[in-house]
């Protein structure tokens, strides 16, 4: 629907409302703890409120049309027109129809890959491992857990049940900066150095709240607002940098007949991850206390940094050289083409 000189920065743009949404929880969830924190069962108040916004969108997703792609595939093109002619001019619309056309063609024609063809091509194989491997990566930083679970840490850090609820006000404003920052920086930075660097900014933040949390005790008066300034330090290096650089990866790294294929298996394995240290988080803090829990992510977010700092061109390009060499020819495309099928294939 966009067009396609701004669908890069409208995808950077949805990672941004992401996390204004959570900024807008954090928020709401602190004035309500601090308003009825007295009336039991004030968490079920919390959920009802979070669902009036999922409302709203379910009635306004009743009157988004179907995507002028959706509508091609489907053979409707006097539909996927009348899409386009409600958000471009006449002539710029029947253009772009024809470009949507073409790449539905060409993605009839290639072989489209599913498990099957993946597992008996080791250089598909190791494509699939790589874009697994990144969505892995960015969950097993923790980030999920701190946006879930931020009260319980700055709880067990020091804070007050109601000073928690304000001071987790702060990783949201943070995450907000860095999207901001990370949605300016989208289109001129090296994915690869921005992916390790990213790394290496939430390990370090995972080692520093570690330290923070076994040399300062519990009931030193600023424990608690350390601990707060590195996980805010810890988001803000996750949201600049991490995320941008992975969701940017899992459009780019596989070739267009895996595409769809490499994408949804890849954030199923992110969203598995995401799910189990969901589960497990509370346990872990309850069992290895802070020190133990950041700790434990220090050592876990090592893994893939210290792999991606020197080898990750290589799985990445030989691979797909390899690929090219013995798969059917992709008919060519114009640039434009190109472009909407870059931005089509980018997952929000």
């Amino acid at each position: 629907m966009a067009p396609f000189e701004i669908r890069g920065s409208l995808a950077g743009r949805n990672e941004l409302m992401i996390v204004v949404g959570q900024l807008a929880a954090f928020v709401v969830n602190a004035i309500i703890g601090i308003v009825w924190g007295d009336v039991p069962g004030v968490w079920r108040i919390m959920l009802a409120v979070c669902a009036l916004p999922a409302i709203a969108l379910f009635f306004g997703m009743l009157r988004v049309p179907e995507s002028p792609r959706w509508l091609v595939e489907k053979g409707r093109h006097d539909e996927a027109l009348a899409v386009l002619r409600s958000v471009r001019s006449e002539d710029r619309a029947l253009a772009e129809l024809g470009e949507v056309e073409n790449v539905a063609k060409e993605e009839r024609e290639s072989q489209q890959i599913g498990w099957r063809a993946v597992f008996s091509n080791k250089n598909l194989f190791r494509i699939l491992l790589v874009g697994i491997g990144l969505g892995v990566a960015q969950q097993l930083t923790g980030i999920n857990s701190i946006m879930y679970y931020g009260q319980t840490v700055l709880v067990e850090s020091g804070f007050n049940e109601s000073g928690a609820l304000i001071a987790n006000i702060a990783p949201g404003v943070i995450a907000v900066i860095g999207g901001v920052i990370a949605l300016t920086l989208m289109d001129r930075i090296d994915r690869r150095k921005t992916f390790i660097l990213g790394l290496a900014l939430t390990t370090s933040c995972h080692l520093l709240i570690g330290f923070a949390s076994m040399m300062l005790p519990v009931g030193n008066p600023i424990r608690p607002y350390v601990i707060l300034f590195l996980v805010v330090a810890f988001v803000g290096s996750m949201q600049t940098f991490l995320n941008v650089a992975v969701w940017v990866y899992l459009s780019e790294v596989f070739p267009l007949h895996m595409r769809g294929f490499g994408t949804g298996v890849s954030i199923f394995f992110l969203w598995v991850v995401n799910g189990f240290l969901s589960l497990f988080f509370p346990s872990l803090v309850a069992g290895l206390g802070i020190t133990g829990t950041f700790f434990l992510f220090a050592v876990v977010g090592r893994l893939p940094w210290s792999s991606s700092s020197s080898k990750f061109r290589k799985p990445v390009a030989g691979p797909w050289k390899r690929w090219r060499k013995t798969s059917p020819p992709v008919p060519s495309t114009s640039s434009t083409g190109t472009r909407a099928r870059r931005a089509t294939g980018n997952p929000a």
